[in-house]
């Protein structure tokens, strides 16, 4: 076991998975890794759908794993704020934390869609974000939101609204 521990969230869009994530990248020898930076950096042009979110996110997933174990395996703490919202992508991080041996959490962040809704709009009208989302492109990734189960084998904190 390595002394790193790999912060990994869950959540739906607005439900508060980057604010959690910059207090949790606070303590010492912490890196934080943001998906919505790395994409808006690489393929910022390229993201005018959700289907190209989800190649643009394959591929930055594929070239972050040996990364990411690497951090870990050094000692370092990572807060991966990468949504791990389906299955699959936990099966990723799972596999990080296989090749590493690190510690890990999944915070889970089980706040209702009225809420998510409500902090999106005000995101978005506040402009500071790299992507804008529309309620109907809530709606459409919401739809595949998955909460970790049991047996998916993580170490998972839930939290509410309150945080």
């Amino acid at each position: 076991m390595t002394d790193g521990h790999f912060h990994i969230l869950a959540g739906k869009i607005a439900s508060g998975k980057s604010t959690l994530a910059s207090r949790l990248a606070a303590d010492k020898a912490t890196v934080l890794i943001s998906e919505d930076e790395w994409l808006a950096a690489l393929y910022g042009p390229e993201m005018a759908s959700i289907k190209d979110y989800v190649r643009c996110s394959a591929r930055l997933r594929t070239v972050m794993e040996a990364h990411l174990v690497a951090l870990l395996g050094a000692g370092l703490s990572v807060v991966l704020d990468f949504p791990a919202n389906t299955p699959e992508t936990r099966r990723w991080m799972k596999r990080v934390i296989d090749e590493s041996g690190c510690n890990h959490t999944l915070h889970y962040l089980n706040v209702p869609d009225d809420v998510c809704r409500t902090r999106l709009q005000e995101r978005n009208a506040a402009g500071g974000h790299q992507f804008t989302v529309t309620d109907e492109q809530f709606e459409a990734i919401s739809r595949h939101f998955m909460p970790p189960s049991a047996d998916e084998g993580f170490e998972v904190r839930e939290y509410g609204v309150e945080g």
